[in-house]
């Protein structure tokens, strides 16, 4: 019984030359591309649009390259934990700031350079290293010098040296 109710109701809001919709959905992700807050800065709307063109492989890129240009690491470290011991290393004279260098826990591991006839193995130790692509581990390699590794121990910083100098790279530790 309710069922033609219900259908004269709809026939009869179909027949009316309204030309409001009857059922009105808005998308979050619509609703948040309409704001006015990205149609204040055409410069910004330009951007996002031109990166919503990009393919994946080239979002990827774009992501290494801003990371590489604005000198963002691959890891992060604690940022609550670096920022109390920053504020009294700031205050130390000069000798305790050489001695804290000496006593370095973290490394860094940068690859130099390396031997061109030894190239492919280290683009497959930097493939492991890292768990990049193939592709990507090559276009890293011939990036040279470039970071491989952030924060790292004494041990595995030295232990990775030590493995990559055995196959023909040049490495150092920051």
């Amino acid at each position: 019984m309710a069922a033609p109710i219900l259908r004269r109701s709809l026939a009869r809001a179909v027949s009316t030359t309204s030309t409001r919709p009857i059922f009105h959905i808005q998308r979050p992700c619509q609703r948040r591309w309409d704001s006015t807050a990205a149609a204040a800065n055409p410069k910004l709307t330009q951007i996002v649009d031109q990166i919503s063109t990009l393919t994946l492989l080239e979002t990827a890129d774009l992501v290494g390259l801003l990371k590489t240009r604005l000198n963002i690491p691959d890891t992060l470290l604690a940022a609550p934990a670096a920022a109390p011991s920053a504020a009294p290393a700031a205050a130390a004279p000069v000798e305790e700031e050489a001695a804290a260098e000496e006593e370095k826990t973290l490394f860094n591991v940068k690859l130099a350079s390396f031997d061109a006839g030894s190239k492919p193995k280290i683009i497959k130790e930097v493939k492991a290293l890292l768990g990049l692509s193939l592709v990507d581990s090559k276009k890293f390699v011939e990036a040279a010098p470039k970071m491989l590794k952030e924060g790292l121990t004494k041990d595995d910083a030295e232990k990775m040296k030590k493995t990559l100098e055995a196959l023909g790279a040049k490495i150092d530790l920051e």
